[in-house]
């Protein structure tokens, strides 16, 4: 059974989102505020968290902060419909994925599931599914079977999503590959308007990545398409 950790004050949605779950087949654990869930998910074993932005003691962000240094557990953080910088805030820090409130347990169950189905490498985009054999584009090289990656001989941390969402851009590279697509395949939902969740994504790639390698910008913004991984030769040094 998958262990799911919910950090969230209201006590009547976590019982809730406990009776969906568990019927699911999830071991769902509760904490109601920020220090104590950060504890919790720092020292246990989870395969998922999800994090409210609003909590007593300290914020959804700061409990962030505290998990991202011990634990690359994969983190669906909740917020207030409309609030759209902290969605953008949270993704910046490191969560995987957002579901604004109110919401249907049934959405939770299914973000839950494609969250857990990229960390566990069950890709549900035709690319994403290739043979896992070792990836090098430029002064990058990514193994998909231990899930590592490294720039210019140096390790690199990445989330859940950003490494699958890295893996299909260097399957792709020197090609156009859409927003809609890469939604779709990485984070598992449809294109909705004014979801900004794979660019905030993009740029945190370009930041720990760099944002250019050999005097090329290493992942192009094509207006209004999507995203292009610039192919370089395999010697270029990583740029920062």
């Amino acid at each position: 059974m998958e262990r799911i950790l919910i950090i969230d004050d209201d006590a009547a949605l976590c019982e809730l989102l406990k009776e969906y779950l568990s019927p699911e087949g999830f071991s769902v654990e509760v904490a109601h505020d920020g220090p104590a869930g950060a504890e919790r998910a720092c020292r246990g074993s989870y395969d998922l968290i999800v994090l409210d932005v609003m909590l007593p003691g300290c914020t959804g962000f700061e409990s962030l902060r505290e998990i991202r240094r011990a634990t690359a557990t994969p983190v669906i953080m909740l917020t207030a419909r409309g609030g759209e910088v902290d969605r953008i805030v949270g993704l910046e820090m490191g969560a995987d994925d957002y579901l604004p409130k109110p919401f249907n347990p049934r959405e939770l169950i299914a973000r839950a599931r494609a969250v857990l189905r990229r960390t566990k490498g069950e890709h549900a985009g035709a690319v994403l599914a290739a043979p896992a054999r070792k990836l090098k584009v430029g002064d990058v090289e990514m193994d998909p079977l231990a899930r590592g990656v490294s720039c210019s001989g140096e390790k690199v941390e990445l989330t859940a999503v950003e490494f699958d969402l890295l893996e299909l851009l260097l399957r792709n590279a020197g090609r156009i590959v859409s927003r809609e697509y890469l939604i779709k395949a990485v984070l598992g939902r449809s294109l909705s308007p004014y979801d900004r969740s794979i660019d905030v994504h993009i740029s945190k790639l370009r930041k720990k990545l760099g944002h250019q390698v050999a005097g090329t910008e290493r992942i192009k913004t094509i207006r209004s398409t999507g995203y292009l991984y610039a192919l370089t030769p395999p010697s270029d040094p990583c740029s920062n």
